[in-house]
Order: C-alpha cells, then structure tokens, then sequence
C-alpha cells in the first residue's frame, strides 16, 4: 500500500465514509455529490471543517479503492481517527448518500452493512438510521 496516505480528522474520516459510499457502485450520482456537498455546508459536525480538504479526502478514498485491501485501510483510517461518540452519525451520513439518487445498488448495501459492522452500531440503531434516510430521501 500506499506509505504516502495521511492520517485523516475526524470530519475527514466522515467524508470518506461517504465518498467510498457513493463511489462503490462505480458511479459517483450528482444527487450523491449535492448531499454530500450539503451535509458539509450545514451540518454541526462539519462547522468548522476546511472544505478545501474534500480533494485531498476523495483521492486518498479513490487511491484506496485501487489497492487490494485498500477498503480494510479506508476502515483503519477511520476508526483511528473517528471518536466512538461519532460511529453512528457516520453511519447516518452514509446511509443519507445512499439514499440521495432514490436507489440503493448492492454494493452500496453491502458497503453499508461493512460500515456497520465496522463501527459497531447497534442492529436496532441501524434500522432507525436506515429508516431515517429512506423517509429523507422519499421520492413522490
């Protein structure tokens, strides 16, 4: 791997969580991108966060994405960097990006249920998150 790959904040690490989302069906959706873009403009946890590091964070996901155990890196990152006070707000906000195009792709699931299991959040905690997300991004 990669020795040039930096160690990540904590919002840093959130937005990893929700680039490899929109990223691991192979499609970065515009609609994934206008959340992602509008959770870092609004959000608390994002107040005070340098926006200017989003190209920095998306390359080291993307660089990441290409080496052969680059996911289980991704989570490395993330959970040393990440509190455990914020597992399930970065489980809320992948689940959001899931969900901001209407679908959910398989791999996006599969990559979900990882995140999960990652962090350790809760089966019952998961469910209210997911169904949080899917009423967020309900479409008429």
């Amino acid at each position: 791997m990669n020795d040039t790959i930096p160690s990540l904040s904590q919002q840093d690490a959130l937005l990893a969580l929700m680039i490899a989302v929109s990223a691991s069906h192979g499609a970065v959706e515009t609609s994934e991108l206008v959340a992602i873009q509008q959770m870092l403009n609004h959000l608390p946890v994002f107040a005070e966060y340098d926006i200017d590091r989003l190209g920095n964070v998306a390359r080291t996901v993307f660089d990441l994405f290409n080496e052969e155990d680059g996911l289980d890196a991704l989570f490395a990152l993330v959970r040393t960097a990440l509190d455990e006070r914020l597992h399930e707000t970065a489980y809320a906000l992948a689940c959001d990006v899931a969900a901001a195009d209407g679908r959910l792709y398989q791999p996006e699931l599969r990559l979900l249920e990882e995140i999960r299991e990652e962090l350790r959040i809760d089966r019952l905690h998961a469910a209210a998150i997911e169904r949080g997300a899917r009423a967020r991004h309900m479409r008429p």
